[in-house]
Formats: C-alpha cells, sequence, structure tokens
C-alpha cells in the first residue's frame, strides 16, 4: 500500500471491524502502518490472518479477533477484550457490512433484518462498548463507514440506504454527546470504490459509472484510508459530527 499522508499513531490501540478485506483490510493496514496495534475483528479467520500479516509485512502490528458483529454480547466482550489485553483503546472503526440488495416489493424481512444487524445495530454496539473505555480516559476516536447510499439513496437498496443514513445520523448524535469528554466521532461515505463488488461489475456498465464520476474513475481503497488516518490523528481533534464525503464528486 501506498500512502502520502503519514500521522504518529504509536503506542495507540485501534479495532477495526470488518477487517478481513477490501476497504477494512486496507485501513487496518493503514493503522498499522503509522504506529497502531490494530485488531482486526471479523467472522472469517483465516481472511483475518491474511490482513495481520500484510499488517506485519508492512512494519505493524496487528492481532486478530474472530467474532460476528451482529453477536451483540461476544462483540462488546470482545471489544472489551483488547481493551483489557492492551491497556487501552483510542480509535474504533465500524467498517463490516453487507449487501442484500432487491426491489423493496421483493425484499424480505430476512434481507431487511440481516443488513440493518450487521450493518447498522453493530455500529451501536460497538460505539456505546469504546465509547464507555475511551470517556474514562478523555481520548478517542470513532470512525464510521457510511456510504453515499446514505446520502442519496440507491434502487434496490432500501436496507442499505437505510443503514448508512442510520449511521449518518447516529454519528451526529453520538458526536454531541461524547465530543466534550475528548471522543470524537465521525462518518465518511465513499462512492464507487474499487473492490470485490465492483470488480464484479459488467465492464459496460463499469464504464457509465465512470462516466457519471466528475473525476472519470473508481476510488482506490487507499482514498478512503488516507481520510480514516486523518480523523484517527490527533491533529483531527476539532472535528466531530461530520460526514466526509470520498466519491470523486459524484454527490458534489
Amino acid at each position: 500500500m501506498q500512502l502520502n499522508l503519514k500521522t504518529d499513531l504509536s503506542g495507540q490501540v485501534a479495532i477495526v471491524t470488518g477487517a478481513s478485506q477490501g476497504l477494512g483490510k486496507a485501513v487496518a493496514v493503514a493503522l498499522g502502518m503509522n504506529g497502531a496495534t490494530v485488531a482486526c475483528m471479523a467472522r472469517n479467520a483465516d481472511k483475518l490472518a491474511d490482513t495481520v500479516a500484510a499488517i506485519e509485512a508492512a512494519g505493524g502490528k496487528g492481532v486478530a479477533v474472530a467474532c460476528d458483529v451482529t453477536d451483540r454480547e461476544a462483540t462488546a466482550a470482545a471489544i472489551k477484550g483488547v481493551a483489557d489485553q492492551h491497556g487501552r483503546l483510542d480509535i474504533l472503526v465500524n467498517n463490516a457490512g453487507i449487501t442484500r440488495d432487491k426491489l423493496m416489493r421483493g425484499m424480505s424481512d430476512d434481507e431487511w433484518d440481516s443488513v440493518i444487524a450487521t450493518n447498522l445495530t453493530s455500529c451501536f454496539v460497538c460505539c456505546r462498548t469504546a465509547a464507555g473505555i475511551m470517556r474514562k480516559k478523555k481520548y478517542g476516536r470513532i470512525i464510521n463507514m457510511a456510504s453515499i447510499s446514505g446520502l442519496i439513496g440507491n434502487p434496490g437498496q432500501a436496507n442499505y440506504s437505510a443503514s448508512k443514513a442510520g449511521m449518518i445520523g447516529m454519528t451526529r448524535t453520538m458526536s454531541k454527546e461524547l465530543v466534550s469528554r475528548g471522543v470524537t466521532v465521525n462518518a465518511i461515505a465513499p462512492g464507487f470504490i474499487a473492490s470485490d463488488m465492483t470488480d464484479a461489475i459488467p465492464a459496460g456498465i463499469l464504464d457509465e459509472v465512470k462516466k457519471a464520476i466528475p473525476a472519470k474513475r473508481i476510488g482506490n481503497p487507499e482514498d478512503v484510508a488516507a481520510a480514516v488516518l486523518f480523523l484517527a490523528s490527533a491533529d483531527a481533534g476539532y472535528i466531530s459530527g461530520q460526514t466526509i464525503v470520498i466519491d470523486g464528486g459524484m454527490t458534489g
């Protein structure tokens, strides 16, 4: 990974959910490259091992925490366990998320419930648990990975758009509750970013997508990781309750 932005996170402890692949993996590696000890949380232990190996190859320190974020008790226990093991928790990046796309009239209850549980409820549980730890230290950085779908909507994504819009609203409220205790809470709303999801888009459709983006390209995971790095830094202490859109100008 090549990142021009650098910050000193030496001695800090970070948790990244959904860290086994895609954006979560890129964010975890970026935090590790900049000195943080990164607890990588996801369900797939084998993929988590790959993320930890990538962090270590970049000169950082990572640990794998196999956990299903839809299990509220297990998730809270895992976060507390990381803080207890390392004596602190400074950064939380809520990146875990799934899609179950279907037009509203054909969307099942399970397709709705699973997306809300994974994308939104897990974020609440993680924030609530981490905030309890961070408030005592009077320092913390919480970064929630939303989406432009939560801002503009998207056909076939009533569940996903609702989860991401909810995350943005929750971010603003939590900021008001926590910023006076030194804990900032912000959201990032990526647009089309190179991933397994965009790789599956047929070439012709992807070309049309690029035409709709003023930057005329799909974003890179590093574009998002750099924003996370800044929000996680000490320099971002006066930024809270904000949603940073990273979409090449698509919603501008």
